[in-house]
């Protein structure tokens, strides 16, 4: 798989992709995560990639005519090659573990990090998707891109242990509590059933661990997790 970020400051991902989960799949060339510098592709002496906005207001706006330049260097030119073109954006949908495992089977993602006030909005009529990472104020799309690329690369085969992506959180529900020795830590037990050795019981605790912390916290993804096929596994309370 590939992954290209375009970006105007590619020196921000230096340090989050030479480590873990992302470093080693580069490694087993699994992914190939290149950064497309928007400054390559801008216009006249001093490579300018945005302008004022029309019709007046605050900030500088990225130019479709460049940012297009620069999705099209990242293209593959195979119609075979499944690929889309994403931009990291407020007003897209919120970018969910089911997203991340669509892109995971892709041949090729874009990923467009935005900068300064915005996009110029007719870069829109060349993309395939708009996500957002959350109801929040950033600075750019970097962060996002390293969450969405982390997020992604894990799900990729053979970049992390057999099983662990299919059993963590948001699969579709959260996580069970987990623990490790002491079996007593400053007067808290282990849950007896998991020193019990009995696989299945264990297995049907950590279901109704899962469903009560989800209900809990997050019940917004019981509906969601209620439409899927784990729910004939679940325990009947």
């Amino acid at each position: 798989m590939k992954i290209s970020i375009i970006t105007l400051f590619p020196e921000m991902f230096d340090g989050p992709f030479k480590y873990s989960i992302v470093q080693r799949a580069i490694e087993k060339k699994l992914v190939q995560i290149s950064f497309i510098n928007l400054r390559d592709f801008g216009l006249g002496k001093h490579k300018l990639v945005d302008d004022t906005p029309y019709g007046g207001g605050y900030g500088m706006i990225l130019r479709a005519d460049v940012l297009l330049k620069a999705v099209q260097s990242a293209k593959i030119r195979d119609t075979k090659t499944k690929q889309k073109v994403v931009l990291l954006s407020p007003h897209g949908k919120s970018f969910k573990q089911k997203i991340a495992k669509r892109f995971s089977k892709l041949d090729n993602l874009i990923l467009i990090c935005g900068h300064y006030e915005g996009f110029d909005e007719r870069i829109k009529n060349y993309i395939d998707e708009e996500i957002s990472v959350g109801d929040f104020i950033l600075t750019g799309g970097e962060l996002p891109a390293m969450l969405v690329t982390d997020s992604v690369v894990r799900l990729i085969k053979g970049a992390i242990a057999k099983g662990s992506p299919e059993e963590e959180s948001f699969s579709p529900l959260l996580e069970y509590p987990q623990y490790t020795k002491p079996a007593v830590f400053k007067g808290l037990h282990v849950p007896d059933i998991l020193l019990s050795g009995n696989h299945k019981e264990i297995a049907k605790w950590r279901m109704e661990k899962s469903l009560q912390i989800t209900r809990k916290l997050r019940p917004d993804l019981i509906k969601t997790a209620s439409n899927s096929s784990e729910k004939k596994n679940w325990p009947l309370n």
